[in-house]
């Protein structure tokens, strides 16, 4: 098959079949293919819109080009919690801070990620500041999930077959045109963990990843997006708005909407959850350690880390978990985790 056939199809607003898009995947991928007709297949694609089939079929393939962090003895039981970025809100790093919050709760994270784009401080500019290794070869990673309950994979270092892929993306993005990687970088961890809570950054999406999710055989997960009305929306739950759901694996048919006051929460200011550069997250995160944060941006963390509790089986519903989130956070569990994390990637 050749991409220009490829480009034809598209073009004339017909969907490619999975087995097409896997084929397609190898195709964005090689030196030999035109980066010029490369470009012209993301930008027909994303004009069409990108059928689950598509999307599956490419996040497949990329996930069996990936290289393998050999953490397949912590997948069963892992999540990964995780957002596509693009919602323009300038949030905190609400994602990240659940991370820890699982990790000491025992649950283990898989957490794959990379710089981002659209943020002053990303997932990974903040755990580079707390002191974690974003380039941790695999015996580090295995090291760490043992030691920690968590790892962090960058995604440049586990996804080669995205070299011949970058400049196009970059090319597209100066124009404005967005493409499907926006929303496959989540699809992609490498070390494949059964459970997810995706944040997505429109609502629009939100049945298309689900069924990504679905065909991928992840074994529980939830796609999430807070509606802000006038404001817009976040790539995950808070207080601020309203929490739209649609879930997968076993909790395929979950498809709500969802208030703070539903999830055991009080509603709070979209204008608490914001964030900074660097520094001022460092700071934020420490004020949220001693309690002291915004309630809005407190609230915000418990119910991601609630949710995530949920999808893994170890609370009934969100409600039931945002209890123990919330002491976790702020009771000094949280802290002595990121202590721990700072001692073990100092030695």
């Amino acid at each position: 098959m050749e991409l220009e056939d490829c480009v034809a199809q598209v073009g004339q607003g017909f969907d490619l079949s999975e087995e097409q898009s896997a084929q397609v995947a190898d195709l964005l991928a090689s030196v030999e293919v035109d980066a010029g007709l490369k470009g012209e297949f993301l930008t027909l694609l994303a004009e069409k819109g990108e059928s689950a089939a598509e999307v599956a079929g490419l996040a497949k393939r990329y996930r069996e080009l990936a290289r393998d962090p050999d953490l397949a003895e912590w997948s069963e039981r892992a999540i990964d919690v995780c957002g596509t970025g693009g919602d323009k809100q300038h949030t905190f790093n609400i994602s990240t801070t659940v991370t820890f919050v699982l990790a000491a709760a025992g649950i283990p994270v898989l957490k794959h990620g990379n710089r981002s784009i659209t943020s002053r401080c990303g997932s990974s500019n903040l755990l580079e500041a707390i002191g974690i290794d974003i380039t941790a070869d695999n015996e580090l990673l295995k090291r760490s999930m043992r030691e920690l309950g968590f790892c962090f994979m960058f995604a440049p270092a586990f996804h080669p077959a995205f070299k011949e892929i970058v400049p196009v993306r970059q090319a597209l993005a100066e124009k404005g045109q967005r493409t499907v990687f926006n929303i496959l970088g989540p699809l992609i961890n490498p070390a494949k963990p059964a459970h997810q809570l995706l944040g997505v950054f429109s609502d629009s999406v939100m049945e298309l990843m689900a069924g990504v999710e679905h065909s991928l055989g992840l074994k529980a997960g939830m796609i999430a997006h807070c509606d802000l009305g006038s404001e817009g929306g976040m790539d995950e739950f808070s207080v601020a708005g309203d929490n739209l759901v649609r879930g997968f694996g076993d909790l395929k048919g979950l498809s709500e909407s969802w208030r703070p006051m539903e999830m055991g929460v009080e509603s709070g200011k979209l204008s608490d959850l914001k964030g900074g550069d660097i520094a001022e997250n460092m700071e934020i995160l420490d004020r949220l350690l001693d309690g002291s944060a915004p309630k809005a941006l407190e609230d915000s963390i418990a119910v991601n880390a609630a949710a995530a509790f949920f999808i893994v089986g170890r609370h009934g519903s969100i409600q039931e978990g945002v209890p123990e989130a919330r002491d976790l956070l702020v009771g000094g569990a949280v802290r002595e985790k990121i202590d721990q994390a700072k001692a073990f990637y100092q030695t």
